[in-house]
This record gives structure tokens, C-alpha cells and sequence, in this order.
């Protein structure tokens, strides 16, 4: 349609109607015309680079502003692992992150990071060993913001149940694992392989844990039964626990003292200990919680220090299971804050077989809560001899790393790293040695009163 000329309005007077509406036309022409030009997108921002080499495996991350896509390939000869991050460029911090490459990495022999394309960085990882990586994000909680998370584990996972028998028992001593071992060396094939967890698309699961034959129900007459006590240091790895006024980090603190008590138990002749974690990196409470029956252990403590948001809070405290309800306030608090070390750790869901960790968390028995209070309270009477008690009694809660349904298990708050006064009690390593000997005086109360027995169908 044609619009018909319209004499310009006098001056103070409005525009007609037909004006207005020639004037709308005409921006609308010109805004059609106008070049369309897309916004460039930034690149994330990486805020830091972190590696975590250990025997188990070895994790990189990779702490951004943004969350990014990543796809990974190995190859062979030689072995290399290719991680391609869209969103990135090269930058100092990538740089950073190759000189972080220790030579002591079991897995990763060096790092090489290019610009592979146009917004992809592109790093290759030489490798000491074939590895079944897992790559995935994180999204920011606690201190952290996006994480990009590489876990490099080896092909053939490592068995606790080999690792802990390098402690041999003499003649007169009977020792479950030790007739385990042998069914497994006679019959290499007793088991059907357990079904692949989940995962996210492209990623490579990380090695199941072997599953053992289950021991005999009858000890050897006229011996003595072997013991095997799972020493759980808390935290580690990408999850510091809590950090004192100084910058003691729990996750530091409770691995020294476990070292310490790992000793006193390694010197018995009917006892050897088993650590969940030996060096600074993260272990899913779950996989704990596995570990410890992989080895079948008769007894699982899990070694904290504690945190309060005011400074005057003080004391020891010890931690059972509940299937009915936490205790008190303090231990519904105590049990959520110490669960979420998985999200701050870092667990790949997309690996997690839930329906499986779910059966796992859920089969707590009754039998196994009142051994667990029998423990705690032999801890109780030994600790407050060189510790004020936070509570006089074993408090119960829901907390994860303690369902294992056939094991007592307790939890240790050794002290308040955020009193200033016990923060410096948990740096001396003289109580660091009382506090080992405390509870190495309540295991062996504990087993003095209630003496192991053959544990019938005993299932891992």
C-alpha cells in the first residue's frame, strides 16, 4: 500500500496519525537491513590448576568461572591420554598446570597443552601405564567454583585384599584372608564379573573393586584368630575437611594420627590395620565403606577433627551409626556436614552405581549398631584421659562411611581444629600419639570382651 503525502505538522503541533505511522515504517526498513553480528563468546576464565597423584590413581582439575565441555581418547604406543575443553584458550594458567606434574606421578609421565582448534585447548598426558580415565564436571560448592575433573585410573584395579597381606601370620594363627587368597590362586574364575555401573556418555568406568569368595565359617582349631582393623582418615584430596585458625587442615592432621595408630596395631602379633586413603587424595564415602569389607575388616573407624562456627566449642567425641534418627541437633549437623564430603571431593555420578550403593547403605543391622556403641564407649573411657569429652556418651547419627552392615564402625572427632587451644593439640605429633594410643587401648578392650568370631556368610 501506498501512503499518501502528508504536509508537515506546524511548529508545537503533534504529527498526524499517517506520519507516525510512515516513521515507524521507515525504522523498521532500515533495522531490517542493518548486518546481523553475533556476539564472540568469551573464553572461561581457569582460576586454578590442582593435581592429586596417588598409588590408586591420579587426579587433574581443573577450577573455571564457567562450566565446559570436554571429550577424551587414549592411544597407544605409547600410551597417552587426549582431553579436548572447548572454551578455552591457551593461557598462563594451562602452563601452570604442566610444571604441576610430579615425577613421582605414577600414571602421567609429562603434560603437553596446545590450541588445537579455535576455542579448544588441547592437553595430552604421556603416560607410565595403560589407564581407564574418567572425565567430568563438578558444579561449585563450598569454596570451589566449575570444576573440570580428570581421574586416571589403571586398567587392572589395585586389590586391598593383596596389598594387606604383606603382614604374614605365623603357623599358629588363622587367618581368613590368607585362605581367601589361596581359593582366589587355586580358582582364578569363582565369580561372575558384577554389572557395569552407569555412565555418562564417552566416559570409561573406573575399575570395580574384585569381589572375594566368602571365607570359610569355622576357624582353625587352636588358633588364634587374625584381626584386620580399616583406619579411615577423612577427607583428602580435592576436600581439605576443616582448616584451623593456623591453616591445619584436617584432612592433613587425621591421616598423621591414623599413620600413628596403623603402627601400634601393625606391632600386635593377632592385629594388622588397613588405611581407606595412605597419601593426600579423595575417597568416595562408598568406596570406604567397600574397602573395608573387601579386606573384611572386624572393626572400621573413621578419624575426624571437628568445627564449630565459634571458637570456644572443645572436646572428643564419638560417633555411631542410627537407623532411627540422629541423637541430638549437634549429630543430624555432624552427620550432613560430614556426607557432603562428597560433593566437595568430587564423586562422577555419571560412574556411581546408586541402586548398588543404595543396597550397600541400607542393610545396617541392629547386631552391628550395638557393637559399634560397645566400641565407641571403650574409645569414650580412653580418650577422656587425655581430652576433654564433647559428650560423656556415643552419640548416633546417619552417616554413610559408618553402613557397612556387617562391621562395627565409629567415627572419632579427635578435637576442635577450630579452637585455637585444640588445633594446637592436633599439630603436636606427642598428641597426635596420645590420641593413637587412646584408641589402640580401646580396640583391644573391645576385643577382649567381645572376642571375633567366624562371621557365617560373610559377603562383599
Amino acid at each position: 500500500m501506498v501512503e499518501r503525502d502528508c504536509p508537515p505538522a506546524p511548529d508545537g503541533a503533534l504529527p498526524s496519525a499517517g506520519a507516525t505511522r510512515r516513521r515507524l515504517i521507515s525504522v523498521a526498513a532500515t533495522l531490517l537491513v542493518l548486518p546481523v553480528v553475533p556476539r564472540l563468546a568469551q573464553a572461561a576464565t581457569i582460576l586454578a590448576v590442582r593435581t592429586w597423584p596417588a598409588d590408586e590413581y591420579t587426579r587433574v582439575t581443573l577450577e573455571l568461572d564457567s562450566e565446559l565441555k570436554a571429550e577424551q581418547f587414549t592411544l597407544e604406543n605409547p600410551h597417552r591420554l587426549v582431553v579436548d575443553i572447548e572454551g578455552l584458550t591457551l593461557s598462563a594458567a594451562l602452563n601452570d598446570l604442566v610444571s604441576k606434574v610430579r615425577p613421582d606421578d605414577p600414571y602421567i609421565q609429562s603434560l603437553r597443552v596446545a590450541q588445537n582448534r579455535p576455542n579448544v585447548v588441547r592437553l595430552v598426558f604421556d603416560l607410565k601405564q595403560p589407564v581407564a580415565p574418567q572425565v567430568f564436571t563438578l558444579k561449585p560448592v563450598a569454596d570451589y567454583q566449575y570444576r573440570l575433573v580428570l581421574d586416571l585410573y589403571p586398567k587392572v584395579a589395585q586389590d586391598p585384599l593383596i596389598a594387606i597381606l604383606n603382614k604374614q601370620s605365623g603357623p599358629d594363627v588363622d587367618d581368613p584372608l590368607a585362605r581367601i587368597l589361596e581359593d582366589i590362586q587355586r580358582n582364578p574364575v569363582t565369580r561372575a564379573d558384577p554389572p557395569e555401573p552407569p555412565r555418562v556418555r564417552g566416559q570409561q568406568p573406573a575399575p570395580a573393586l574384585p569381589t572375594p569368595p566368602s571365607p570359610p565359617a569355622t576357624a582353625s582349631r587352636g588358633k588364634k584368630r587374625m584381626l584386620t582393623i580399616a583406619l579411615d582418615p577423612g577427607h583428602g584430596g580435592e576436600d581439605p575437611g576443616a582448616i584451623g585458625r593456623s591453616g591445619l587442615r584436617e584432612k592433613d592432621v587425621v591421616l598423621r594420627i591414623a599413620r600413628r595408630l596403623k603402627a601400634l596395631i601393625d606391632s600386635q602379633p593377632y592385629m594388622r590395620a588397613y588405611l581407606t586413603r595412605d597419601d593426600d587424595y579423595f575417597v568416595p564415602l562408598h568406596v570406604r565403606v567397600q574397602k573395608a569389607r573387601r579386606v573384611h575388616a572386624d572393626l572400621f573407624v573413621s578419624i575426624h577433627a571437628d568445627a564449630w562456627v565459634k571458637p570456644s566449642a572443645n572436646g572428643s567425641s564419638v560417633f555411631a551409626l542410627s537407623q532411627r534418627g540422629a541423637t541430638s541437633a549437634q549429630a543430624r549437623w555432624m552427620a550432613d556436614k560430614e556426607n557432603a564430603a562428597d560433593l566437595i571431593g568430587g564423586v562422577n555420578l555419571g560412574t556411581h552405581d546408586r541402586q548398588v550403593a543404595k543396597v550397600l547403605l541400607d542393610l545396617s543391622t541392629t547386631a552391628q549398631i550395638n557393637d559399634s556403641l560397645k566400641v565407641g564407649n571403650a574409645f569414650l573411657d580412653e580418650i577422656k584421659k587425655i581430652n576433654r569429652l564433647h559428650k560423656n556418651s556415643v552419640e548416633q547419627a546417619g552417616f554413610a562411611v559408618l553402613k557397612a552392615p556387617d562391621i562395627p564402625s565409629v567415627l572419632v572427632e579427635t578435637a576442635f581444629i577450630s579452637n585455637p587451644q585444640e588445633e594446637a593439640l592436633l599439630r603436636s605429633t606427642s598428641h597426635q600419639d596420645k590420641l593413637a594410643q587412646a584408641m589402640m587401648t580401646g580396640i583391644q578392650r573391645y576385643f577382649t570382651a567381645n572376642p571375633p568370631l567366624a562371621r557365617l556368610g560373610d559377603v562383599s
